[in-house]
């Protein structure tokens, strides 16, 4: 199953958390979508479920937001939309050492100074609510899609 209809926010959550539990201890996210399209609410929900407490915002104007993880290292929301050139990504100070979670919304602005995906989250509005399509990049995005898919139920499919 790499396919879910996000029929509202619970469903977002929902897979959210199922991507939480089923996470590799490291990986790399790149979030596809139009504006509006639920990318920054799907990172959101996953954050959330990973116990990230407190406001998490939208990486929009700052381009990095930086959450502690209770397992040790940290997740990085990245939103690229506000870039020109990958060039722009080493003012940031990007340096991954403690990084366990990457979340890049609009990757491809930042290609070739991003590590590569390991999972490609694909969203797009559809009728009321969203389709998210899931991608793997990686062997590590095939076992986690592999597990994902195994909890398929939590998110509704349509």
């Amino acid at each position: 199953m790499n396919e879910f209809f996000l029929a509202d926010a619970d469903a977002t959550d929902a897979l959210g958390a199922q991507l939480a539990r089923t996470r590799p201890a490291d990986a790399v996210v790149h979030l596809h979508g139009d504006l509006g399209a639920g990318k920054s609410t799907l990172a959101r929900a996953l954050l959330r479920a990973l116990g990230v407490r407190g406001a998490i915002r939208s990486p929009t104007y700052t381009l990095v937001e930086r959450y502690p993880l209770a397992e040790g290292g940290e997740a990085w929301h990245l939103d690229l939309y506000r870039i020109a050139d990958a060039g722009e990504l080493e003012f940031l100070g990007l340096d991954g050492a403690e990084v366990r979670l990457w979340l890049v919304e609009w990757p491809e602005r930042g290609a070739g100074a991003l590590p590569a995906a390991d999972l490609t989250v694909d969203l797009a509005m559809h009728g009321t609510g969203r389709r998210a399509r899931l991608r793997p990049g990686s062997t590590v995005g095939e076992a986690w899609l592999g597990r994902v898919a195994a909890g398929h139920e939590v998110a509704s499919d349509s």
